[in-house]
């Protein structure tokens, strides 16, 4: 039996044959393209055409990236842990601190910035989304206090452990009652504390407030809380400091 061919494709055509017109059988005519030869182009042609359309598609979804990224604002964290406190040498007996959870204002309880405007008779506050502190502000605040105060007395600050069962430390609860940042001007704070001993039943209180001038710009207004900061670590170190050497009275600084 002849096998059909393989790529041309015969269709019948009735056409008189030369000197004359006939009614016998026509000639099988090719046609001008082999059949399989037709559907190979028409497929590349539509690949070719689906390449350059997702080609077009995935430029311009890069090119909306690029925009985006180019007209995002960028966010920048700033810290209120001291570049370099000074550090007391340990003494011959162990000295450790523990810093509980500051109390503080619910407007503070965030990690953007928070500052008001240098109008005294304005009562408006700017969050600043794109200018945040490293952690929520309750951390930061606290890790620097604990860090500087310790860094201050040369003792250990227990919560990172090292304290051995039937070790003493001293407790130390802060409050914040203030913690403002004033636009171009100045960072005021007011902060109060009690202090005991975990062998004791006795504490004392203290009181303590400061201001920090600030320049122009949010850098200036960070920096300026991290110096009222390392200065909140001076005065509950002396507190400490006094009340480990002799009777535990309360202050106001």
């Amino acid at each position: 039996m002849n096998s059909p061919p393989v790529f041309a494709h015969f269709v019948s055509l009735r056409q008189p044959p030369a000197g004359g017109t006939s009614n016998g059988p026509a000639e099988p005519v090719p046609r001008m393209f082999p059949h399989g030869l037709l559907r190979g182009l028409r497929h590349r042609a539509g690949s070719a055409v689906n390449r350059r359309i997702h080609r077009c598609a995935l430029a311009a979804a890069l090119a909306g990236l690029v925009l985006s990224a180019c007209s995002s604002p960028v966010t920048r964290y700033y810290t209120l842990a001291e570049p370099a406190a000074t550090t007391a040498p340990r003494s011959a007996t162990p000295l450790f601190i523990e810093l509980a959870p500051l109390a503080l204002p619910e407007r503070l309880a965030r990690p953007q910035m928070v500052v008001r405007k240098a109008d005294a008779a304005s009562t408006e506050v700017e969050v600043l989304e794109q200018h945040r502190w490293s952690s929520s502000f309750e951390s930061e605040l606290r890790d620097a206090l604990a860090s500087g105060v310790a860094a201050r007395l040369g003792a250990a600050d227990s919560t990172r452990g090292g304290r051995q069962t039937g070790q003493p430390a001293w407790r130390i609860a802060v409050q914040v009652r203030q913690f403002d940042a004033i636009d171009g001007t100045r960072v005021d704070a007011a902060l109060s504390w009690t202090l005991r001993r975990t062998d004791a039943d006795r504490s004392a209180a203290c009181q303590w407030s400061a201001s920090e001038p600030a320049g122009a710009g949010i850098d200036a207004l960070a920096q300026a809380a991290q110096r009222l900061t390392a200065r909140a670590s001076e005065a509950i170190a002396r507190h400490v400091a006094a009340a480990n050497s002799g009777p535990l009275g309360d202050c106001r600084i």
